[in-house]
């Protein structure tokens, strides 16, 4: 439901966290999640890796995976 709005977001600001994703989409923060893990599910974009800490929980980065 979420999912192409979460793409098109990912598309315009390239490396993002999922919370920015919800905050500057006014999506539910576990929607962002699920529309990400379907877009993980379809090799449409890459789980970055922990980069940072919020409150003591690691949080991951996400963006489009690159043709080619």
């Amino acid at each position: 439901m979420h999912t192409p709005k979460v793409f098109a977001y990912l598309k315009q600001h390239g490396h993002t966290f999922e919370a920015e994703i919800a905050n500057a989409t006014g999506i539910a923060t576990y929607d962002v999640h699920a529309a990400l893990s379907e877009l993980l599910a379809q090799g449409e974009i890459l789980k970055c890796g922990i980069t940072r800490s919020i409150n003591g929980n690691s949080v991951a980065t996400y963006q489009l995976r690159l043709a080619g």
